[in-house]
């Protein structure tokens, strides 16, 4: 069987066509199948995310776990996070809203682990259920900050919080953007 002659990569030529060949991808990725032409930058952003997520939810229970919550998943630990903000009490369908999360239940299961876990109380208020920590809930949140500040915050270059600044309004921005194509590809 003969040999196929290699095809020449050229953006008139591949505008529009079948993805890149493996390896013709520049740039760090996780998927070069999916590596588009008009935006390689889009699939390093995609892997970085993955990492970073990964890291982050690392992070977020082992921090925990140093605070003296060692149980606890990554949405335990942003759902006691969240019900403590502001000390105002919050009911599920504003936790998932605010963390972006979809599935209620998964949301509604971490609650009822941080109520069984004495980190966590709810409130019946009419038809609603309202979260708050307790004070061992406030405690473990206190603790973490303690932890936070001595393990991560001071190793950073503060004088990159200006480049984190705009990292968090770029996040903020792609979410919308992930939002809206999901909502386009369920149309589909």
């Amino acid at each position: 069987m003969p040999a196929k002659a290699p095809a020449k990569a050229t953006a008139k030529s591949t505008a529009g066509s079948a993805p890149p060949r493996r390896g013709a991808a520049q740039g760090i990725v996780s998927s070069s199948h999916l590596v588009s032409e008009r935006s390689v930058e889009l699939s390093e952003f995609e892997f970085g995310l993955i990492v970073a997520w990964n890291a982050f939810a690392r992070w977020a229970m082992r921090c925990m776990a140093a605070a003296g919550c060692p149980d606890l998943t990554i949405t335990d630990v942003l759902v006691l996070h969240h019900i403590n903000h502001r000390a105002r009490n919050k009911k599920l369908a504003d936790i998932c809203f605010v963390l972006n999360y979809e599935d209620t239940h998964v949301v509604g299961y971490s609650l009822k682990k941080l109520v069984v876990a004495g980190l966590a109380q709810g409130e019946k208020q009419g038809k609603e259920v309202f979260y708050s920590p307790t004070p061992a809930g406030e405690a473990a949140v206190a603790t973490y900050r303690e932890v936070r500040e001595r393990c991560l915050v001071d190793n950073l270059d503060t004088e990159r919080n200006t480049d984190i600044g705009e990292m968090a309004r770029l996040l903020r921005t792609m979410s919308g953007l992930y939002d809206q194509a999901a909502r386009a590809a369920t149309s589909l």
